[in-house]
């Protein structure tokens, strides 16, 4: 979809430039081509040409000045060509005074009473009336409201297309972010299951089996039969532990997989929903650590990818993972608009605070420059950290 602000502009741009080719046209089809054709023809040049120094669509933005400078030079044009009834190229100020309608900023409202006025600077010289000036004078006015009605549309329009395309990106945040808090609350809740299972339907298991060992010794009746029927029931009792322990070794496994891999998975899942240009630097091998470890630095990565494309409204990302000695290290970055006031907001002090508790530190940074870079640093000391699997 074309942007209505800069159709808008290249059709003001259009209008003015066909004001005053179609003049410098008119100039240069004298019959006698003299020193005041060549003033004529300099001086429409310079009315075209010097304004769009200031203003040009898509490129220079300095609407105060193109306005005065249109103002001086065509409007001075405009008063000459009135004045001089034998001037070839005679002009009227409709569609400059629409282009400073278009342009006009609150710097230089000044100029709207001076559109009104020109045609009160030759008043005297041609003898006309009172109504008359004042008609030529309303007719530039109109046109200036004209100008300022299509700017404010032109506004309206493009304010409209930016809000269409924040909340179309907002939402494909928010899928994605739905989509990770998912993932998240189904694999908390795998890990809760697992180890109620291990908690109690074990222990069952366990309390069978000495129930059963008891029986075994205090059984009188047709012992042989009733030993051998017991210890079958004992050896699928035993069987059965076995299976729930495999059950619950193979959920384990599952929701442990390796940190390395569910970080590439969140990569591009993030890259797909947001289409943003991310980088990751992870390393070749990977530290056993616990789940909840791996739970907060995959929280820590999601809630930075939201805050980069949210506040930051940056472009690109780079992710960095490595493992010392130590420490656990992980780095988001973005070329997302720099933090004035370096403040946590829920989510990053949340996770703030689960780092803290694993002993822990998580640092927000932002500096400018060429690029500008906004930097989530978290470090988690791995002395301590018991390998998930590990009783």
């Amino acid at each position: 979809m074309k942007k209505i602000l800069s159709f808008m502009d290249w059709g003001i741009f259009a209008l003015r430039s066909y004001h005053y080719i179609l003049l410098l046209f008119q100039a240069l089809a004298v019959s006698e081509f003299s020193i005041r054709t060549l003033l004529n023809v300099t001086w429409l040049g310079a009315a075209l040409v010097v304004p769009l120094l200031f203003w040009f669509p898509g490129r220079r933005m300095n609407k105060v000045w193109f306005c005065i400078l249109e103002l001086l030079l065509g409007g001075s044009y405009y008063v000459n060509s009135v004045i001089h009834p034998d001037l070839t190229s005679k002009a009227d100020y409709l569609l400059p005074s629409l282009t400073i309608g278009y342009l006009l900023t609150k710097q230089s409202l000044w100029i709207i009473p001076m559109l009104a006025f020109i045609p009160f600077s030759f008043q005297s010289s041609l003898r006309l009336s009172w109504e008359q000036a004042l008609s030529l004078g309303t007719d530039n006015l109109l046109f200036c409201f004209i100008g300022m009605w299509a700017s404010l549309v032109a506004n309206a329009y493009d304010q409209k297309n930016k809000l269409v395309a924040e909340v179309e990106h907002q939402n494909k945040l928010l899928t994605h972010y739905s989509a990770e808090i998912e993932k998240m609350t189904l694999l908390e809740e795998r890990n809760r299951m697992s180890k109620e299972l291990h908690d109690t339907l074990g222990h069952s298991f366990i309390s069978l089996i000495l129930s059963l060992d008891a029986s075994i010794a205090l059984m009188d009746s047709k012992p042989a039969e009733a030993k051998d029927r017991l210890i079958r029931l004992r050896a699928l009792a035993e069987k059965n532990l076995d299976d729930m322990r495999n059950i619950v070794h193979e959920m384990g496994e599952e929701e442990e997989s390796s940190l390395i891999r569910q970080i590439e998975s969140l990569a591009a899942r993030f890259r797909e929903h947001t289409g943003t240009a991310l980088t990751v630097s992870l390393p070749g091998t990977e530290r056993s650590i616990r789940f909840e470890v791996r739970q907060t630095i995959l929280r820590i990565i999601q809630e930075s990818f939201t805050n980069a494309l949210k506040h930051g409204k940056a472009t690109q990302l780079h992710l960095e993972l490595g493992f010392s000695e130590s420490h656990l290290l992980l780095s988001v970055r973005n070329n997302g608009k720099p933090i004035d006031k370096l403040n946590y907001g829920f989510g990053l002090t949340t996770m703030n605070h689960r780092v803290e508790q694993l002993g822990g530190s998580l640092h927000l940074s932002s500096r400018e420059g060429t690029p500008v870079i906004t930097e989530v640093r978290c470090e988690i000391p791995l002395k301590g950290l018991v390998p998930h699997g590990e009783d």
